[in-house]
Protein backbone atom coordinates (compact mmCIF):
# COMPACT_ATOMS: atom_id res chain seq x y z
CA UNK A 1 0.00 0.00 0.00
CA UNK A 2 1.51 3.36 -0.62
CA UNK A 3 0.51 6.77 1.31
CA UNK A 4 0.04 9.42 -2.07
CA UNK A 5 1.26 12.90 -1.53
CA UNK A 6 0.19 13.66 -5.18
CA UNK A 7 -1.73 11.87 -7.75
CA UNK A 8 -2.66 13.96 -11.06
CA UNK A 9 -6.24 12.34 -12.16
CA UNK A 10 -5.89 14.80 -15.54
CA UNK A 11 -2.93 12.72 -16.48
CA UNK A 12 -4.34 9.16 -15.07
CA UNK A 13 -7.74 10.22 -16.66
CA UNK A 14 -5.74 10.61 -20.01
CA UNK A 15 -3.28 7.52 -19.81
CA UNK A 16 -6.36 5.32 -18.96
CA UNK A 17 -9.03 6.20 -21.66
CA UNK A 18 -5.76 5.27 -24.27
CA UNK A 19 -5.26 1.38 -23.00
CA UNK A 20 -6.47 -0.97 -25.57
CA UNK A 21 -9.53 -2.73 -23.83
CA UNK A 22 -8.11 -6.20 -24.86
CA UNK A 23 -5.18 -5.39 -22.64
CA UNK A 24 -6.88 -4.28 -19.15
CA UNK A 25 -7.81 -7.61 -17.75
CA UNK A 26 -3.77 -8.58 -18.50
CA UNK A 27 -2.33 -5.34 -16.94
CA UNK A 28 -4.95 -5.66 -13.92
CA UNK A 29 -3.31 -9.19 -13.32
CA UNK A 30 -0.02 -8.06 -13.65
CA UNK A 31 -0.93 -5.38 -10.68
CA UNK A 32 -2.68 -7.29 -8.88
CA UNK A 33 -6.00 -5.37 -9.27
CA UNK A 34 -9.19 -6.66 -7.88
CA UNK A 35 -10.05 -8.73 -10.64
CA UNK A 36 -13.96 -8.29 -9.78
CA UNK A 37 -13.51 -4.72 -10.27
CA UNK A 38 -12.08 -4.55 -13.40
CA UNK A 39 -14.58 -6.97 -14.92
CA UNK A 40 -17.21 -4.14 -13.75
CA UNK A 41 -14.94 -1.73 -15.34
CA UNK A 42 -14.29 -4.07 -18.86
CA UNK A 43 -18.09 -4.41 -19.32
CA UNK A 44 -19.10 -1.19 -18.21
CA UNK A 45 -18.14 2.77 -18.38
CA UNK A 46 -14.39 2.59 -17.21
CA UNK A 47 -14.81 5.20 -14.55
CA UNK A 48 -15.95 2.24 -12.49
CA UNK A 49 -12.80 1.36 -11.67
CA UNK A 50 -11.61 3.07 -8.73
CA UNK A 51 -8.79 5.94 -9.02
CA UNK A 52 -6.19 3.71 -7.46
CA UNK A 53 -6.94 0.41 -9.80
CA UNK A 54 -6.86 2.55 -12.55
CA UNK A 55 -3.03 4.16 -11.14
CA UNK A 56 -2.42 0.82 -10.56
CA UNK A 57 -3.01 -0.48 -14.39
CA UNK A 58 -1.71 2.54 -15.65
CA UNK A 59 1.42 2.54 -14.13
CA UNK A 60 1.72 -1.47 -15.52
CA UNK A 61 0.48 -0.45 -19.06
CA UNK A 62 3.58 2.30 -18.66
CA UNK A 63 6.53 -0.18 -17.55
CA UNK A 64 5.30 -2.86 -20.23
CA UNK A 65 5.53 -0.52 -23.20
CA UNK A 66 7.92 2.45 -22.36
CA UNK A 67 10.98 1.26 -20.44
CA UNK A 68 10.58 3.25 -17.25
CA UNK A 69 14.03 4.27 -16.27
CA UNK A 70 15.35 5.54 -13.17
CA UNK A 71 15.69 9.23 -12.68
CA UNK A 72 19.05 10.06 -12.96
CA UNK A 73 19.44 8.58 -16.53
CA UNK A 74 15.85 9.54 -17.55
CA UNK A 75 13.94 8.44 -20.71
CA UNK A 76 10.35 9.91 -21.66
CA UNK A 77 9.01 7.64 -18.52
CA UNK A 78 11.01 7.41 -15.27
CA UNK A 79 10.98 6.89 -11.42
CA UNK A 80 12.77 7.47 -8.46
CA UNK A 81 13.25 7.99 -4.89
CA UNK A 82 14.38 10.79 -2.45
CA UNK A 83 13.75 13.61 -0.19
CA UNK A 84 11.64 16.00 -1.97
CA UNK A 85 11.08 19.41 -1.00
CA UNK A 86 7.41 20.88 -1.78
CA UNK A 87 6.20 24.07 -2.50
CA UNK A 88 2.51 24.87 -3.40
CA UNK A 89 0.15 23.93 -0.50
CA UNK A 90 -2.53 26.45 0.60
CA UNK A 91 -3.09 27.44 -3.05
CA UNK A 92 -4.99 24.37 -4.84
CA UNK A 93 -5.88 26.54 -8.25
CA UNK A 94 -1.76 27.23 -8.55
CA UNK A 95 1.22 25.19 -9.21
CA UNK A 96 3.38 22.69 -6.85
CA UNK A 97 7.10 22.41 -7.08
CA UNK A 98 8.69 19.21 -5.60
CA UNK A 99 12.56 19.15 -6.07
CA UNK A 100 15.07 16.86 -4.46
CA UNK A 101 18.64 15.89 -5.41
CA UNK A 102 20.82 12.48 -5.98
CA UNK A 103 24.52 13.09 -5.99
CA UNK A 104 25.42 15.55 -9.11
CA UNK A 105 21.34 15.10 -10.47
CA UNK A 106 18.53 17.71 -9.40
CA UNK A 107 15.19 16.57 -10.07
CA UNK A 108 12.29 19.11 -10.87
CA UNK A 109 9.06 17.93 -10.63
CA UNK A 110 5.89 20.43 -11.75
CA UNK A 111 2.30 20.19 -11.68
CA UNK A 112 -0.77 21.56 -10.06
CA UNK A 113 -1.41 21.90 -6.34
CA UNK A 114 -4.86 20.24 -7.21
CA UNK A 115 -4.00 17.44 -6.96
CA UNK A 116 -2.07 17.44 -3.58
CA UNK A 117 -3.86 14.83 -1.58
CA UNK A 118 -5.96 16.68 0.82
CA UNK A 119 -6.23 19.96 -1.29
CA UNK A 120 -8.63 20.09 -3.97
CA UNK A 121 -10.53 23.03 -5.36
CA UNK A 122 -13.70 23.17 -7.92
CA UNK A 123 -12.68 22.29 -11.78
CA UNK A 124 -13.95 25.90 -12.74
CA UNK A 125 -11.58 27.46 -10.67
CA UNK A 126 -8.14 26.44 -12.29
CA UNK A 127 -7.24 28.93 -14.70
CA UNK A 128 -4.35 27.27 -16.31
CA UNK A 129 -2.75 23.77 -16.43
CA UNK A 130 0.64 23.72 -14.62
CA UNK A 131 2.05 20.24 -15.82
CA UNK A 132 4.48 21.99 -18.57
CA UNK A 133 7.69 23.92 -19.09
CA UNK A 134 6.12 27.32 -19.71
CA UNK A 135 4.35 27.53 -16.60
CA UNK A 136 7.55 26.16 -14.87
CA UNK A 137 9.25 28.58 -15.98
CA UNK A 138 7.38 31.41 -15.33
CA UNK A 139 7.19 29.81 -11.26
CA UNK A 140 10.78 30.45 -11.73
CA UNK A 141 10.75 34.17 -12.98
CA UNK A 142 8.54 35.73 -10.61
CA UNK A 143 10.66 34.50 -7.76
CA UNK A 144 13.56 35.34 -9.24
CA UNK A 145 11.85 39.06 -9.76
CA UNK A 146 10.68 38.79 -6.13
CA UNK A 147 14.09 38.09 -4.82
CA UNK A 148 15.66 41.15 -6.97
CA UNK A 149 17.86 38.32 -8.83
CA UNK A 150 18.43 38.92 -12.98
CA UNK A 151 15.69 36.90 -15.13
CA UNK A 152 17.64 35.59 -18.08
CA UNK A 153 15.77 33.18 -20.34
CA UNK A 154 18.87 31.41 -22.07
CA UNK A 155 19.88 30.69 -18.34
CA UNK A 156 16.47 29.06 -17.24
CA UNK A 157 17.96 25.72 -16.63
CA UNK A 158 20.11 27.13 -14.01
CA UNK A 159 17.44 29.08 -12.60
CA UNK A 160 15.69 26.31 -12.03
CA UNK A 161 18.36 25.16 -9.99
CA UNK A 162 18.92 28.26 -8.12
CA UNK A 163 14.92 27.84 -7.35
CA UNK A 164 15.61 24.18 -5.96
CA UNK A 165 18.30 25.47 -3.87
CA UNK A 166 16.28 28.20 -2.57
CA UNK A 167 13.98 25.92 -0.86
CA UNK A 168 13.74 25.65 2.77
CA UNK A 169 10.66 23.71 3.94
CA UNK A 170 11.67 19.67 5.22
CA UNK A 171 11.74 17.34 2.67
CA UNK A 172 9.91 14.21 2.19
CA UNK A 173 11.20 11.39 1.65
CA UNK A 174 9.23 10.02 -1.29
CA UNK A 175 8.72 7.53 -4.54
CA UNK A 176 7.47 8.96 -7.70
CA UNK A 177 6.60 7.90 -11.71
CA UNK A 178 7.24 11.20 -13.90
CA UNK A 179 7.22 12.53 -17.72
CA UNK A 180 10.34 13.74 -18.35
CA UNK A 181 9.90 17.12 -20.05
CA UNK A 182 13.69 18.29 -20.51
CA UNK A 183 16.81 17.91 -19.00
CA UNK A 184 20.30 19.47 -19.30
CA UNK A 185 23.65 20.58 -17.14
CA UNK A 186 24.18 23.46 -15.97
CA UNK A 187 27.05 24.53 -13.66
CA UNK A 188 26.65 24.76 -9.82
CA UNK A 189 27.71 27.47 -7.64
CA UNK A 190 30.33 25.16 -6.38
CA UNK A 191 31.88 25.30 -10.23
CA UNK A 192 30.55 21.77 -10.85
CA UNK A 193 28.05 20.29 -13.46
CA UNK A 194 25.04 19.70 -12.47
CA UNK A 195 22.65 17.49 -14.61
CA UNK A 196 18.96 19.03 -14.10
CA UNK A 197 15.72 16.85 -14.87
CA UNK A 198 12.76 18.36 -15.17
CA UNK A 199 9.29 15.80 -14.80
CA UNK A 200 5.73 16.62 -14.04
CA UNK A 201 4.51 13.44 -12.04
CA UNK A 202 2.10 11.01 -12.62
CA UNK A 203 1.87 10.40 -8.94
CA UNK A 204 4.37 10.87 -5.54
CA UNK A 205 4.21 8.70 -2.54
CA UNK A 206 5.82 8.90 0.67
CA UNK A 207 8.48 5.83 1.04
CA UNK A 208 9.53 3.96 3.87
CA UNK A 209 13.33 4.63 3.61
CA UNK A 210 15.03 7.22 5.57
CA UNK A 211 16.42 10.48 3.84
CA UNK A 212 19.36 10.05 5.60
CA UNK A 213 20.08 6.23 4.08
CA UNK A 214 19.03 7.20 0.84
CA UNK A 215 21.64 6.77 -1.96
CA UNK A 216 21.44 10.80 -2.91
CA UNK A 217 21.99 11.51 0.34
Amino acid sequence: MRYYLYVSGTKLDMLYGQIPTKLLKRLAVEAKVDLKVLSVAVQSPRAEATTYDRLDIVEAYLEREFDVSWMTEPRPWFRGDLGLRIAGYGSPAGPTFMTGREGDTVIALVGSAQHLIGQRTAPDTIQNAYSNLPSLFQLVRDDAQANGRPVDEDAAMGQVLTFSESLTVPPVYAEFLARRLVSGTVTGRDGRDVHVVIGTPLYVAMADEDPDQGRGA
